[in-house]
């Protein structure tokens, strides 16, 4: 990450009246937005993003087609790869780092004790309601019913994506009901829902838990991802539309474009549009293989590199898939967050690595420790050692073998080498 983003980040986490721990209440960022004015109420067509996966890669492809049909978006992420400012898009260009730092000194000025989120979410209500772009896509934090973007009272559309057990740590009831529960539970009666697509057994409680909502739900089935021969097509009752892309290689990632093909069709974005847009549509971090930059330039001609941010036991299957699809050596490098389950995730790469190297991720005080992490994979019989850096990693793997090189586990360790590179 950025120098001037770090320095933010830590003035941030420095602050007196703001808080470092997580913490979920609504209350706080209520009685913000009330001192200000409800500027949150000055945003036209709100769609929120929620879910355990694929929230960004989601949100992202239909800013894309949004976009790519005239129409202004303002988008709110997290987190960020390479640079704090791009949580922040305002319709034409990123929040300057100026402006950030002028809205969170008045959000200050109110001395009521927000979290970072908090206050980062904040930040965007603040400057996009100034903006009045046509469209503002919200993407959640860990959870949603006491989440600081569940702050709009009649948002345009709210979109679930996969949900799985990443986050159990934040509950106190550790099961996929109370994940369900809360992401789920607090949806608006009125709105229109979408739901992407998940495990059955996920679905079932996902369909039992609104059954009672007065919203209009268009649930994934009304839409397929159908392959034939070496190509993915999006096939409902009255399209069909190929995808076309060299940039999204996993099922998991064209699942996430499907849902937002689905919402842009109802939002009368023509299919010719959204078709010359998905070639278009690039993921940084996910399924990234760096193709020049300073790291690329010090590997070996015959070898390749490619990050994945993934990071829960269902991100770690769906990259996978993927991996196995290739047919040559492929090394891991491997680092991750303390509110993860390693143990979970390391087992699901079982015959994937020639080799594992484990590396802490910079900048990040609640990171796992590679001596940790070589530990957890040594225990899953995986050929592992640790190293205390990125670059450490790469000269300890790279030779003139033929090889992939899979950066993974966390998306702050796919945005150091973005940044590094």
């Amino acid at each position: 990450m950025s120098f001037r983003s770090i320095n933010l980040y830590n003035q941030l986490a420095n602050n007196k009246t703001f808080k470092k721990s997580i913490n979920f209440n609504l209350d706080r960022i209520k009685l913000l937005l009330k001192k200000l004015n409800n500027p949150e109420r000055k945003l036209k067509n709100v769609i929120n993003i929620i879910g355990s996966s694929g929230k960004y890669t989601t949100l992202h492809s239909l800013k894309n087609f949004i976009e790519a049909n005239n129409k202004s978006v303002a988008a709110y992420i997290s987190p960020s790869l390479k640079d704090i400012r791009e949580r922040f898009w305002m319709g034409d260009r990123y929040l300057s780092y100026r402006e950030i730092k002028k809205t969170i000194k008045e959000i200050e000025k109110f001395n009521i004790p927000l979290t970072t989120f908090e206050v980062l979410t904040a930040c965007f209500i603040v400057e996009a309601s100034k903006r009045k772009c046509d469209y503002n896509l919200i993407e959640a934090g860990a959870l949603f019913a006491k989440d600081s973007t569940n702050v709009f009272d009649f948002p345009l559309a709210q979109v679930v994506t996969n949900i799985n057990k990443q986050h159990l740590n934040f509950l106190k009831k550790k099961t996929i009901d109370e994940i369900i529960n809360q992401k789920v539970g607090p949806l608006s009666n009125f709105t229109n829902i979408y739901i992407g697509k998940q495990k059955k057994s996920i679905l079932k409680k996902i369909k039992k838990k609104l059954k009672k909502n007065k919203s209009k739900i268009y649930f994934s089935g009304l839409w397929k991802i159908k392959k034939r021969g070496k190509s993915f097509f999006f096939i409902n009752k009255a399209n069909k539309i190929k995808i076309i892309s060299n940039n999204i290689k996993s099922q998991g990632l064209i699942e996430n474009l499907g849902n937002a093909i689905q919402i842009a069709l109802n939002l009368d974005i023509k299919k010719k549009t959204i078709q010359q847009t998905i070639p278009k549509i690039f993921f940084e971090g996910r399924f990234q293989y760096l193709l020049k930059g300073k790291i690329k330039n010090i590997l070996h001609k015959n070898e390749k590199i490619m990050l994945d941010g993934a990071h829960s036991e269902a991100d770690a299957i769906n990259l996978v898939n993927y991996l196995k699809s290739l047919k040559l050596p492929i090394y891991g490098i491997w680092s991750m967050m303390k509110n993860k389950e390693p143990e979970k995730f390391i087992n699901v790469f079982k015959g994937i690595f020639e080799e594992i190297v484990t590396i802490p991720i910079e900048n990040q005080e609640n990171c796992l420790s590679s001596k940790y992490l070589c530990e957890v994979a040594k225990k899953s019989k995986f050929k592992v050692s640790a190293k205390t850096s990125f670059e450490e990693a790469i000269k300890s793997v790279t030779s003139s073998k033929k090889k992939l090189i899979c950066v993974f586990g966390s998306l702050y360790s796919a945005g150091n080498v973005l940044t590094k590179n």
